[in-house]
């Protein structure tokens, strides 16, 4: 009897485990990354037909932390292959998230603990992710590689303006199109202190780079973190390489102080991938105008996203004011899609209805050039810059 009673007593924990790694996962970003159900503005035949013409451009998404194909069209979070292309996307930043803070918030956090660790574990990813930040972006590589190779010729990797110049010309013709993916790093602690691991990270694809997310590094401080500091000697040195080895720098999360430095020093545009403009929305982590002239005299551009932390609200009408703002500021030139979707985020609308976007921009009396250079061409601009590896550090050897 007591035999009995102890098999049965450890065929359910086996239940127990077995239904945790199956469902555990999709429960978290079920409540992590929604659409709040209100109702959608009502789209003009006009801006549908606009929004089949343009190129569309996403500096940030979180889709690769969670545990889902890129391929299928999933009934969760904001984002797949199928519903960029329903939206017309042609490029998708996707971003690599390796350590966010347990209470994580806007105001302080410290790097004294870990949600990802956890994460990781449920989604049975490979055992090196379980305590190694860098192990964790070069498995999100991996990754979008696997869709690559598999989507068969449905989502291409950018790494290159050779790459860009494909993917636009694929675009262009009358086969089904591509949908570009170019990968992004939101917080350089995946560096685990040795800056030599950004030349191993670039040689994987990595593109695009934020020095912290919600916690101060030894890089710099993070506008959620506690001392907030700007760039330490080492954080210099990353932006140097960053910039020579054609990884975007990007100030998304930085401290204040952190993009005073960044934009002091740069050679190249920067971008801030996702966020919003504190004259819209008073968010601590939003930019101040003074901020967003510094980027704009970088030439960099401004990604605003669509959520309630970046422009006080869900609706596009929210995400269109805030880059009515920065249009009117510093320029179109200057105005971006930064959408943060499955960066547990609430929001509106996925990917698969940004002619909401559209529909937002002609009501706040964008002309049709300027709606072309906000949903893209804008981005486009300062990847075909930002990409080419400089060759100017003696010290180094030459970049490939």
């Amino acid at each position: 009897m007591k035999k009995t009673v102890l098999i049965i007593v450890g065929l359910g924990l086996l239940i127990g485990i077995a239904g945790f790694f199956q469902f555990a996962p999709g429960i978290a970003e079920r409540s992590m990354n929604q659409i709040d159900g209100e109702p959608l503005i009502e789209v003009s035949d006009e801006a549908k037909a606009l929004h089949t013409t343009l190129t569309i451009v996403d500096l940030h998404s979180d889709t690769l932390l969670w545990n889902r194909n890129l391929l299928n069209r999933a009934d969760r979070g904001h984002m797949d292959v199928p519903r960029l292309e329903e939206g017309n996307v042609a490029l998708q930043v996707f971003s690599s998230v390796t350590k966010t803070p347990k209470g994580q918030n806007y105001d302080a956090n410290t790097a004294d603990s870990d949600n990802i660790t956890l994460l990781t574990i449920a989604q049975l990813q490979p055992t090196r992710t379980w305590t190694s930040l860098l192990e964790r972006s070069l498995w999100h590589a991996e990754k979008l590689d696997r869709a690559v190779a598999e989507s068969d010729g449905g989502l291409l990797k950018v790494a290159s303006t050779k790459d860009l110049d494909r993917l636009l010309r694929e675009r262009s013709g009358e086969t089904p199109e591509p949908v570009g993916a170019l990968l992004s790093i939101e917080g350089l602690q995946n560096l685990e202190g040795d800056l030599l691991n950004l030349d191993e990270l670039r040689t994987v694809g990595f593109r695009m780079a934020s020095l912290t997310h919600f916690f101060d590094t030894d890089l710099a401080g993070s506008m959620h973190g506690i001392e907030k500091g700007g760039l330490t000697e080492k954080g210099r040195k990353a932006v140097r390489r960053m910039e020579e080895l054609g990884m975007v720098v990007d100030i998304a999360h930085c401290s204040h102080a952190c993009v005073a430095d960044i934009i002091a020093m740069a050679r190249r545009p920067v971008v801030s991938s996702h966020g919003g403009v504190q004259a819209t929305c008073e968010v601590n982590r939003n930019l101040t105008d003074g901020e967003i002239r510094g980027v704009a005299k970088t030439g960099g551009v401004i990604g605003i996203g669509y959520w309630e932390g970046a422009v006080c609200g869900t609706s596009p009408r929210d995400a269109a004011r805030a880059m009515k703002h920065v249009r009117d500021l510093v320029g179109i030139e200057h105005v971006a899609l930064g959408s943060d979707y499955d960066g547990a985020t609430t929001v509106r609308f996925d990917t698969s209805e940004l002619v909401q976007v559209t529909q937002a921009l002609m009501d706040e009396g964008f002309t049709e050039d300027e709606i072309r250079a906000v949903m893209g061409e804008n981005a486009l601009r300062v990847l075909r810059e930002d990409l080419k590896p400089l060759r100017m550090a003696v010290d180094m050897k030459p970049v490939p």
